[in-house]
């Protein structure tokens, strides 16, 4: 797990923009679309940069409880700094629930992959994206994949799915 829980977090360190703006989120997004259109994937997704969505799609098999994941997940990252399943994995190495730990309502707080935050170089956390649909292990990978590729970083991020 404190392998696990260190991948998640040097996830965080890469993936870092110089800037960010609706033409960056609508490329990252367009690319998530394709990917879901080409293995149908039942996935809503979404990027927004503090209250302003930046892109928002769902498939056709998404399912409308996709929607309130995605708040909870990108709520858990805008309020404590990191991925939503970076969040979960490690109440989950600590024995201890979201309630106990950060004294929050798990109505509206999410702590399982597929929320992950915006970092801009010189500003810090600025957004999220998110994806709901997968198990959340999937919905994790799927929005690394799409920051990585973006920031052109495929081959220097590290990722779970070897491990």
């Amino acid at each position: 797990m404190e392998e696990m829980l260190g991948i998640l977090l040097q996830q965080e360190k890469e993936l870092h923009f110089n800037r960010f703006d609706s033409e960056v989120a609508w490329k990252i997004g367009s690319w998530v679309v394709q990917k879901a259109r080409k293995e149908g994937l039942p996935i809503a997704v979404d990027i927004s940069v503090g209250a302003r969505c930046l892109f928002h799609w769902s498939s056709n098999g998404a399912e409308v409880d996709n929607e309130k994941w995605i708040e909870r997940k990108s709520r858990s990252v805008m309020r404590f700094g990191h991925s939503s399943y970076y969040l979960g994995r490690r109440l989950v190495h600590e024995n201890v629930s979201a309630a106990e730990k950060h004294y929050v309502d798990e109505a509206d707080y999410a702590f399982h992959g597929g929320s992950f935050p915006i970092f801009l170089r010189g500003t810090g956390l600025i957004g999220t994206m998110a994806v709901s649909g997968l198990k959340q292990e999937d919905d994790h990978d799927l929005v690394v994949q799409a920051l990585s590729r973006a920031l052109r970083k495929q081959d220097s991020v590290p990722s779970l799915k070897n491990n």
